[in-house]
């Protein structure tokens, strides 16, 4: 029997397995979790469901659309999106370069002068984030909004980032643009995000159910070596397993020391790679009129969080009848800056400053409350990244190890992303075997 190891069952993972399975293999998966899903889980606590992190699919592949749909019997909600921000006490639409409206008017007024002079002097030259912003925003608005958000979103300066990760996630507006969207409360909703699909029952990870049916599914087995010579796994429980080809969405600096023999230039290389390290705290509320977004971003620093979900608005089922509820993400990194204090201190912190914000009211019940540590949470596109990563992803090629999703990646994936990398990854693990047995592979 040939055996195809997945490691991870994240979308990645997944996604892997389902184009193994379409081969007529039967792919065995390892999770160190005792559930399934990775980052793509979702957790029920005293009536409540939390995914691990916003999660929705918003796709505009059929062939993915379709294949979620069915893994839940095409129950899911279609929701038009509402996205928000908050800056000092204003709450403009997002994206805010297309809504100044309602900030403060000399605010708006610098925003402007600066959008011009910017765009009527020379063609400033693009070496990073910093750059592209000040390019294509002007001064004013690149220093107070995106420049700071990017300290807490990606915990480092915009000019030490590069501009691989942007793709259609910030929208360069024309001067038209800015100016009706300043003149006006009306301005058109410009986003990347119209709509998205959301399960109806079971949060996000009910998509998930039949792609981990697919295969050997073993949980609570943490990979802690990896001998490409041997083919071999070793787990923290102490069992060995063979492999004949693998396919990994393990976060790649937590992947490549556990590889033997794997050489210093390459240790190295995978210890410069940045991610984020999340914080997600989880309110339930006894109302639930709380927000008119699905999602509000926060620039200000002295709020803890970066930014709010609100699952309630995705499902109705995601809470108790007549209930609300609130995730946020607090952000920390251990290259740029380190969480030290236990996640559960975090709670009142959070709680204090959405009083703050006035999204919770002084006579508000909260039925539910806690903190959930996710150690690998946004790949951070620094100026190191993309030598660093050159060299690990041409290591684990020469190996024999395929790698796939956020982490395997190290890209800044969005769920369907993450599910066609994995399959891409089969695809390699299927050629490797086709060159070593003669076997038919990849299609």
């Amino acid at each position: 029997m040939t055996k195809i190891a997945v490691l991870g069952t994240g979308m990645g993972g997944l996604g892997a397995a389902h184009r193994i399975q379409a081969e007529g293999l039967r792919p065995v998966l390892y999770d160190k979790n005792s559930y399934y899903g990775g980052h793509t889980a979702s957790f029920r606590y005293d009536g409540f469901t939390f995914d691990q992190g916003p999660h929705i699919s918003f796709t505009k592949d059929p062939r993915i659309q379709e294949l979620l749909a069915q893994n839940i019997d095409h129950q899911y909600e279609t929701i038009q999106i509402h996205l928000n921000n908050y800056w000092r006490g204003h709450w403009p639409t997002h994206p805010v370069q297309l809504h100044l409206h309602g900030l403060p008017n000399d605010v708006v007024v610098k925003v402007i002068t600066d959008f011009v002079a910017e765009h009527q002097g020379a063609k400033r030259p693009i070496a990073n984030y910093a750059d592209w912003l000040l390019a294509n925003f002007g001064r004013t608005f690149a220093e107070l909004f995106p420049m700071q958000y990017t300290r807490k979103y990606h915990l480092t300066t915009a000019e030490n980032m590069s501009t691989d990760w942007l793709g259609p996630r910030i929208y360069p507006p024309s001067l038209e643009e800015v100016l009706k969207g300043a003149l006006s409360p009306e301005a058109a909703h410009t986003h990347y995000i119209t709509h998205f699909r959301y399960p109806t029952r079971g949060g996000f990870a009910a998509y998930l159910g039949k792609f981990a049916g697919v295969g050997d599914l073993r949980l609570e087995h943490r990979v802690v070596g990896l001998d490409p010579r041997a083919k071999e796994l070793t787990f923290a429980h102490g069992g060995r397993e063979a492999y004949d080809a693998v396919v990994s969405s393990i976060p790649l600096p937590a992947l490549v020391p556990m590889i033997a023999g794997t050489p210093q230039d390459v240790l190295e290389a995978a210890a410069r790679l940045a991610c984020s390290t999340c914080v997600l705290v989880n309110v339930g509320v006894d109302r639930a009129d709380l927000s008119k977004a699905h999602m509000t971003y926060f620039y200000d620093e002295d709020i803890c969080f970066t930014r709010l979900s609100f699952p309630h608005m995705l499902s109705a089922n995601n809470v108790p009848p007549g209930g609300g509820s609130i995730q946020a993400e607090v952000y920390y990194s251990s290259k740029y800056r380190p969480l030290t204090v236990a996640p559960e201190t975090l709670i009142e912190p959070v709680i204090s400053d959405l009083r703050r914000c006035g999204l919770l009211r002084p006579d508000d019940r909260i039925l539910f409350r806690n903190a959930v540590l996710v150690p690998y949470a946004n790949v951070i596109f620094d100026l190191d990244r993309a030598g660093a990563l050159a060299a690990v992803h041409g290591y684990l090629n020469d190996i024999g190890v395929a790698y796939c999703g956020r982490y395997g990646d190290w890209g800044y994936m969005w769920t369907d992303e993450s599910f066609i990398s994995g399959e891409r990854a089969a695809e390699s693990a299927l050629s490797s075997l086709t060159h070593l047995t003669g076997r038919s592979g990849a299609r």
